[in-house]
C-alpha cells in the first residue's frame, strides 16, 4: 500500500473513530451522508454535494437544534472526508476499467 493510502486511511479512521464530541455514529452518518435528522441533514448534504451553498443560516439551525460548534465541525469534516473518499474510489475504480482495456 503507498503512503498515500494509508494516510488517507489513517484521517478516515482518526475522524471515524477518534476522540471527538459527536458520536460515533453521528461521524459515521455524516461521511457516509445518511441518516441525520435535520437540520443536520440539510447542512451535511450541502457540503457534500454544494459546499458553496453552505450558509450561516444553516450552521444557526445546526446550533439551535443543540449540538456544539465543536460537535458542527467534526461532523461538517466527517461529510466532507466522506465526500472526497467517495469520489477518490470512484476515479481508483475508473482508472482500473481504462487500465484493463489498454
Amino acid at each position: 500500500m503507498t503512503d498515500f493510502r494509508q494516510a488517507r486511511q489513517g484521517l478516515v479512521q482518526r475522524i471515524l473513530e477518534g476522540k471527538g464530541t459527536a458520536s460515533h455514529a453521528q461521524r459515521r452518518a455524516a461521511f457516509d451522508n445518511a441518516e441525520l435528522e435535520e437540520p443536520m441533514h440539510t447542512l451535511i448534504e450541502k457540503v457534500a454535494g454544494h459546499s458553496e451553498r453552505v450558509t450561516e443560516e444553516d450552521i444557526t439551525a445546526a446550533l439551535a437544534s443543540g449540538l456544539t460548534e465543536d460537535q458542527i465541525f467534526e461532523l461538517v469534516v466527517c461529510a466532507a472526508v466522506g465526500q472526497v473518499t467517495r469520489e477518490y474510489e470512484t476515479a481508483l475504480l475508473a482508472l482500473a476499467a481504462v487500465s484493463k482495456k489498454e
